[in-house]
Parts: C-alpha cells; structure tokens; sequence
C-alpha cells in the first residue's frame, strides 16, 4: 500500500511560498524608506505590501506546519510546532524554523502596537526580522528536503543576494528629512 503524498508536497510547497513571501516582505520593508524607485511607490502603498506579505507569509507557515503534522513521512507532533528542538526529525533545524515563525509572528503583531510600543522600540523591534530571514534561510538550507536542488540552491542564494544588497542600499541611502522635521 503506497502513502498519500498529498501532505508532503503540500509541507514543501507551503514552506517554500512562506520563505518567498518573507522574502519580499522584507525587501518592502527596506524599500519602504530608501525609495529605490523614487516616488513611483507611495510609502503607504509599501508599507501595505509590505504588511500584506508577511501575513500572507505567516499564513503558509501554517499551512507548512499544518501539513507536516497531516503527514505521515516525518510524524510531527503539534507540541513540535510550538517548542524549539523536540522535533525527531532534524531538531536544530527545525528549531531553526520554530523559532524564525514565532518572531515573524511577533514582529507582525507588532504592526498592531506600533503607537503603544513607541517608534524607538517599534523599530527596535523590527530589527528581528532579519534573524527571522536567517532563521528561515537556515531552517530551509538544513532541513528542507529540497535544498539540494539547483532550483532550492538558486532560491535561498537569490534571496540572501537580494536581501543584502537591499539592506546595502538602505543602510547607505540618505533620506531627506521632511521639511520641519525635529531630529
């Protein structure tokens, strides 16, 4: 008797999309005070997109966690999706990804008490995701069962290039303070 692969390829595909779209949330992110591409993208429209893929992000994390737990190659328990290294499979690499999901989950919910928070803290806070972006590149490199593949490869090295080239350009881009600003 075979076994449904439907789980499986369901955990692979959720985790690859949610690695995607924290990708791009990240680069929004960043773009969200540079303005590489100048005024053609209102800080508001990047700061929506930037929201909507992280949460769209967290969704297929979910749906990566949900499916592994649905399948029955790996056997994960829910209790494994919550707390970082009693996974039986690859445990430091899926601690990795535990704990990469529940800072993104923090850092979203952050978005909700930016005023509370304060901007300083806020933003202190956000400096998080780019453990969350290592956590996650980590978790897929080690223990995604496609990480060997040229495509995989080609993915995880495009989205670190991108993300670090992103984090170049802003860190070393001057953003003009608007008129009447307090420093």
């Amino acid at each position: 008797m075979s076994k449904d692969p439907t789980f499986w390829i369901l955990a692979r595909a959720g985790g690859i999309a949610a690695y995607v779209l924290l990708t791009t949330s990240v680069l929004a992110g960043l773009v969200v005070k540079s303005r590489p591409f100048g005024r053609a993208l209102k800080a508001s429209t990047a700061v929506d997109l930037h929201r909507t893929l992280a949460f769209l992000g967290l969704g297929f994390v979910a749906v990566h966690g949900a499916s592994l737990v649905l399948d029955s190659t790996v056997k994960l328990s829910p209790l494994a999706l919550a707390v970082p290294g009693i996974s039986p499979y690859r445990p430091a690499a899926t601690a990795a990804g535990v704990i990469a999901a529940e800072l993104m989950l923090v850092v979203y919910a952050s978005f909700s008490f930016r005023k509370r928070l304060g901007i300083r803290t806020w933003r202190a806070l956000h400096w998080l995701t780019f453990a969350v972006f290592a956590g996650a590149t980590a978790h897929g490199l080690t223990a995604g069962t496609d990480s060997g593949r040229t495509w995989a490869a080609a993915l995880y090295l495009g989205a670190v290039g991108a993300v670090a080239l992103a984090t170049a350009w802003r860190a070393l881009t001057v953003v003009p303070k608007p008129k009447g600003a307090v420093s």
